[in-house]
C-alpha cells in the first residue's frame, strides 16, 4: 500500500446498508454529566493513560496537558495537510478552525505507556492488544485490563466534545508484533450525521471522519517515516528513539470561557483534586504518575497534595487507609468484605485558595469545611467525594478515603455512569446493589463514630491547631493591649511557615472543663467549698475541694491590636474566689507527642493574660476571679508557629479570701 503524501486526505464515513452508529449517538454517550468538560478530560484521559501503562517495564507514567498556539512556521502546513481536503463546514467546522489566527491546540500526552498498538483495522481477528481500533475505530468495547479504571471506553468521547472543531489528531508510538517501534498518526473527527450529494442520488453519512492514508480500501494511519515527516511539518514534538506513548491533539479546544492561562491553572488544580492518589510515593519509593501543565511554553505548577490544604487531609486519610489503623468495612448479609476506610479529623481553619483552586474545589463540592470521604476502586483513581454531615464545630474538618476490595471491583465499576464519577446501587441487581448500598451505610456509621469521639487530647483541655493561626496571621506585627496588667506583649516572632495540616485528631472541648488542682494549703487535703461565697473549706474534713473550669465553646483564632492570638472562653461555676492559671503544651504536626518544653531553638506558646467580661486584659500569670456569677472570661494565648497547642485552664479555691 502506497503511503506517499499525495494519498493523505480526509475520508467521511457513509452509512453502510446494514447501518452504523451516528456521530450524535457517540457524542451523547457521556450523558449529561454534572462535571465540566475540562474536569472530565483530566479524569478520562489520565485514566486511559494509567490503564495503558507499560506493565512489563514498570516505572512512572508521565501525563501532560499543554495549551499552545501553532506558530507561523507551521500554520500553513496545518491548513494545507488537514484543511484542503476537509469536509464542508456544514458537515464539520474544521476548515473554519484552521482559518483562525492563531490556531489553538490542546495536547494531552503520556509517556511510559504502551501506545496504541495492535491492528489498525477493526475486522482483523488477531491475538494481542486492540488498543488502536478500540480508541480510533470502535465504541463501547469492554475493558481488557484487570482492575483498570475504565469500563466501556465511552470516555474517549470527551476529546471530541472538547474540540470546537470536532477534530483531534492521534499521534502514537507503539511496539509492533515483531518488536520494532512504530510511529502512527491519524486524524479523527466526530460531529453530526448529514446527507450529501453522490452518484445515484443523495447519500447519508454518519458524521464520523478520518484523516490519513486513503490509498487502500479504508483510511489507514500514517506510519513510520511518513508519519514522522508529517509530525515535523505540523510542529509536533516527535518521540524520543526509545519512547512509547500517545499524544491526542485537540484542535480549537473549548475552554469554558476561560483565558488560556486561566484554563491551564484550573487544569493543574483539577489534576491535584482528581488524581492526587497517583501523586503519592508507593512502597517502592516512586510515584505512579507524574503530572504537568503548560500554557504557551510556560509551566504551570501542579499542587503537591501533601502540602496543599485542605487536600492534605485526604492524603493523611489515605495513609491511614493503607496502614494498620484502617477500618475494614463489611456487608453482613450476604457476608462480604467491601473495602478499607481511613478517617482523620483535624482542627483546620479555612484556607485561602486561588481562583483556580477554588473552582476546582467547587467542582468536587468542597468548601471551607471538609466533611467528605473520597471513594475509589482498586485502581486508586478518584471516583467522587461523598459528603457526610458537617462536624458542627468551627474550623473542624474530617476527611476519609475508601478503597473498594479487589474482589468487588467489577461490582463497583458496573455501578458507575460513563464518566465514572458516582456509584449508583439502584443500577444493579441484588446482591451487587446490596454491597454498594451497604458501603454508604458503613461509611456513614464510621463518620458518626469519628465525630462522637473526643480525639486524643487530655480530658478537660482545649486543643487547637495554632500553626494554622500562624499562617493566617503571619503578616501581622506586634502590639500592646489595654488596661489590666500593663505588660506589653510584643510581636509574633518571625514569619510563620505554611501550615502543613498534619496534626492529630483534636478534641471537642464542649462545655465541660478540667478538674481544678487541689486546694492550696499546708496539706494536700481540703473540704468542699462552703455555701457562702467567701467561706473556707474545713481542713479537718479530709476531703478535697473540687473546682471545675467550664469551657464555653472552642478556642478561636482572633487578633488583639494586630497580634494573632488564640482565645479560650471559660467560666467558673463554683461560688468562691478562685486563682486561675494556664497550662500550655505543644505537639508537632503528624505526631501524637505532647511537650511542655519547646525543642532546642524553638518558640513556645505563652499566656498573654486574662480578659474579663468588659474586655480588660490582666497580664499576669495567675489571676483571682470570683466564680459562680456566670461571667465569661477568656484566656488569651500567643501561639507558636507550626504547632498544635493544648490549653488547659486550672483553678484553685483561694482559702480565706
Amino acid at each position: 500500500m502506497s503511503r506517499n503524501p499525495s494519498g493523505i486526505r480526509w475520508y467521511s464515513q457513509p452509512f453502510p446498508p446494514e447501518g452504523a452508529g451516528a456521530a450524535e449517538g457517540i457524542r451523547n454517550q457521556l450523558g449529561r454529566p454534572e462535571l465540566d468538560l475540562l474536569t472530565i478530560l483530566v479524569r478520562e484521559a489520565a485514566q486511559n493513560s494509567w490503564d495503558a501503562r507499560d506493565r512489563r517495564r514498570g516505572g512512572t507514567v508521565d501525563f501532560a496537558i499543554d495549551l499552545r498556539t501553532v506558530g507561523p512556521a507551521h500554520a500553513e502546513a496545518w491548513r494545507r495537510l488537514l484543511g484542503e481536503s476537509a469536509p464542508l463546514n456544514d458537515h464539520l467546522p474544521l476548515r473554519n478552525a484552521l482559518r483562525s489566527s492563531p490556531i489553538r491546540l490542546m495536547e494531552i500526552s503520556d509517556r511510559g505507556t504502551v501506545g496504541l498498538g495492535g491492528p489498525t483495522r477493526a475486522d482483523e481477528a488477531v491475538p494481542g492488544d486492540q488498543d488502536f481500533v478500540a480508541f480510533v475505530r470502535n465504541v463501547g468495547e469492554p475493558r481488557d485490563n484487570e482492575l483498570g479504571g475504565g469500563t466501556y471506553g465511552f470516555g474517549k468521547g470527551i476529546f471530541y466534545l472538547l474540540a470546537e472543531s470536532g477534530t483531534v489528531l492521534v499521534h502514537t508510538r507503539c511496539r509492533a508484533p515483531d518488536g520494532r517501534l512504530e510511529t502512527r498518526l491519524i486524524g479523527c473527527a466526530l460531529w453530526r450525521s448529514y446527507r450529501a450529494p453522490a452518484e445515484g442520488g443523495a447519500r447519508r453519512h454518519t458524521g464520523r471522519h478520518w484523516w490519513g492514508d486513503v490509498s487502500g480500501d479504508i483510511v489507514e494511519p500514517l506510519v513510520g517515516a511518513v508519519a514522522e515527516d508529517v509530525v515535523r511539518q505540523l510542529g509536533l514534538r516527535p518521540f524520543d528513539p526509545a519512547e512509547t506513548g500517545t499524544r491526542v491533539v485537540v484542535i480549537e479546544p473549548h475552554l469554558d470561557e476561560l483565558e488560556p492561562h486561566e484554563a491551564a491553572e484550573y487544569l493543574a488544580h483539577t489534576m491535584a483534586w482528581q488524581l492526587w492518589p497517583k501523586m503519592l510515593e508507593g512502597q517502592e519509593g516512586r510515584v505512579p504518575m507524574r503530572f504537568s501543565v503548560s500554557c504557551d511554553g510556560v509551566d504551570v505548577p501542579v499542587p503537591d497534595p501533601a502540602g496543599t490544604r485542605p487536600l492534605n487531609l485526604f492524603v493523611d486519610a489515605y495513609r491511614r487507609m493503607v496502614g494498620p489503623d484502617a477500618q475494614q468495612l463489611s456487608c453482613l448479609r450476604p457476608q462480604r468484605k467491601l473495602g478499607r476506610l481511613g478517617l482523620v479529623k483535624r482542627l483546620a481553619p479555612p484556607s485561602r485558595p486561588s481562583r483556580a483552586a477554588l473552582r476546582a474545589m467547587e467542582t468536587v463540592q468542597i468548601g471551607e469545611t471538609v466533611h467528605h470521604v473520597c471513594l475509589m476502586r482498586p485502581a486508586e483513581l478518584v471516583v467522587t467525594y461523598w459528603q457526610g454531615r458537617e462536624p458542627g464545630m468551627e474550623h473542624m474538618s474530617y476527611a476519609g478515603v475508601f478503597r473498594a476490595d479487589e474482589e468487588l471491583d467489577e461490582v463497583y465499576a458496573k455501578s458507575e455512569p460513563p464518566t465514572h464519577d458516582a456509584w449508583h446501587p439502584q443500577s444493579l441487581d441484588p446482591p451487587d446493589s446490596t454491597f454498594v448500598r451497604t458501603t454508604f451505610v458503613r461509611i456513614k456509621e464510621s463518620v458518626e463514630t469519628l465525630l462522637g469521639l473526643g480525639g486524643s487530647a487530655r480530658a478537660g483541655s482545649a486543643r487547637v491547631a495554632l500553626g494554622a493561626a500562624s499562617t493566617r496571621f503571619s503578616g501581622l506585627v506586634g502590639g500592646a493591649w489595654g488596661t489590666g496588667g500593663g505588660t506589653d506583649h510584643g510581636s509574633v516572632a518571625g514569619r510563620a511557615r505554611t501550615w502543613p495540616g498534619r496534626g492529630e485528631e483534636a478534641a471537642d472541648p464542649g462545655d465541660s472543663g478540667a478538674e481544678g488542682a487541689r486546694t492550696a494549703g499546708a496539706t494536700d487535703h481540703g473540704a468542699p467549698a462552703a455555701a457562702g461565697p467567701h467561706a473556707s473549706p474545713d481542713p479537718s474534713s479530709g476531703a478535697r475541694t473540687r473546682v471545675r473550669v467550664q469551657y464555653v465553646g472552642a478556642a478561636s483564632f482572633e487578633e488583639r491590636s494586630g497580634v494573632p492570638v488564640v482565645v479560650q472562653p471559660f467560666r467558673l461555676p463554683g461560688p468562691v474566689p478562685q486563682r486561675v492559671s494556664v497550662e500550655l503544651a505543644v505537639a508537632l504536626p503528624g505526631t501524637g507527642n505532647r511537650e511542655s518544653d519547646p525543642p532546642l531553638g524553638g518558640s513556645e506558646p505563652r499566656l498573654v493574660g486574662w480578659e474579663d467580661p468588659a474586655g480588660n486584659l490582666h497580664s499576669t500569670e495567675t489571676y483571682v476571679i470570683e466564680g459562680g456569677d456566670g461571667a465569661v472570661w477568656r484566656a488569651v494565648v500567643l501561639p507558636a508557629p507550626d504547632t498544635i497547642t493544648e490549653i488547659t485552664v486550672r483553678s484553685k479555691a483561694v482559702i480565706g479570701a
